[in-house]
């Protein structure tokens, strides 16, 4: 309790005391990260007409320009049509805050019989040794059942990619924690050498049985180790690393992003029940498998930081964000990258921050 909350709520103790449920606000305020004091909001990137625009993953090549891999579809598919529509572009600009010039789509659907036939989504790009990666998410049924990551591979961030013929990783067996796909990847280098890719899954049977037919399972993550990039990836042995299920009401959290930095290990996530399903969710970890709980809040909801115009009725996730994704300078965040419904548009777009040091 700040020192002003505290002198004016000894003040009206008397009259408060009346009123028990007026001090929930003072004794309860939910703990915001240093992480979180750091964010100047700038503006959306990326508004394009005609396409809803998601998870755009940034990085600096050496002359300082910014590249972004950023998912699109067309806007006649609504916001459902990421699972079905979605590939992947790239654009580039002189500097974080834009704008941004479209170079191409660099992943796209392959149909067919392949792992990645309908779907490319959210993809994740990093550089280790002077190589690309990009790492997304794609399936061949238009379902979530069918999500698996997988992995393109560059020697320049202009391209050529070449993508293997299987995913990266697999789901588990039929009753496992992660049997039903493998989604939203999220890479490190650990200090030693060794490669953490984190991803996010759930069961099967919980998703189709679960007593609510509005709420699909319980979002888990796990942790698959290699020794370079490309894999094999083994996955951790006493996975998940991040379960809330048990704290009850369906809590969960999606859409990790984690870097190390100073050395900890911290993770961006989307909250979906610890607070609420606005906030983004700040956790820190010293081996990167044992993570803070409970996390601290990363950001707020879009209202904290600007004003648009009223909820339109086909946009359910208006006023929050979503997927983050960091562009780093030296090592250390310099911007965070952010997805967000509305815009000009009205269908989705990147919100960009500064990172203040």
């Amino acid at each position: 309790m700040k020192r002003r909350d505290f002198l004016g709520y000894t003040a009206m103790m008397p009259v408060m005391g009346l009123f028990p449920s007026s001090l929930e606000p003072l004794l309860h305020k939910d703990p915001e990260s240093a992480f979180a004091s750091r964010l100047e909001p700038l503006h959306r990137l990326l508004e394009t007409e005609g396409y809803y625009v998601w998870g755009t993953s940034p990085i600096y090549d050496a002359a300082g320009k910014v590249h972004v891999f950023y998912s699109r579809w067309k806007a006649e598919y609504g916001m459902g049509g990421w699972i079905h529509q979605s590939e992947i572009a790239h654009a580039v600009a002189d500097r974080p805050e834009g704008p941004y010039t479209f170079q191409e789509v660099v992943i796209a659907p392959r149909g067919g019989e392949h792992w990645d036939a309908t779907t490319c989504h959210n993809p994740h790009i990093k550089e280790v040794n002077g190589k690309y990666y990009l790492f997304y998410m794609g399936n061949h049924n238009k379902r979530t059942n069918t999500k698996r990551i997988g992995l393109a591979m560059a020697d320049s961030l202009d391209g050529p990619w070449r993508r293997p013929d299987k995913p990266l990783l697999e789901a588990g067996e039929e009753g496992d924690w992660d049997d039903h796909c493998t989604t939203n990847p999220s890479f490190v280098q650990h200090p030693d050498g060794r490669c953490f890719l984190y991803y996010k899954s759930w069961n099967t049977y919980e998703y189709e049985h679960y007593t609510d037919p509005k709420i699909r399972g319980n979002r888990k993550y796990g942790l698959a180790i290699a020794d370079q990039p490309e894999g094999p990836y083994r996955k951790y042995e006493e996975n998940p690393i991040i379960n809330y299920a048990d704290k009850g009401d369906n809590i969960q959290a999606e859409d990790g992003f984690v870097w190390y930095e100073d050395g900890k290990f911290r993770m961006l996530m989307r909250d979906m029940g610890i607070y609420n399903h606005q906030y983004g969710l700040y956790l820190e970890s010293e081996d990167g498998i044992h993570f803070s709980d409970p996390p601290e809040i990363a950001y707020y909801e879009t209202d904290h930081y600007f004003s648009q115009p009223p909820k339109p009725g086909h946009l359910s996730k208006y006023g929050r964000f979503e997927r983050p994704q960091i562009l780093f300078k030296d090592d250390k965040p310099d911007y965070l990258f952010l997805a967000s419904q509305g815009g000009e548009f009205m269908t989705s777009s990147t919100y960009l921050f500064n990172i203040k040091n």
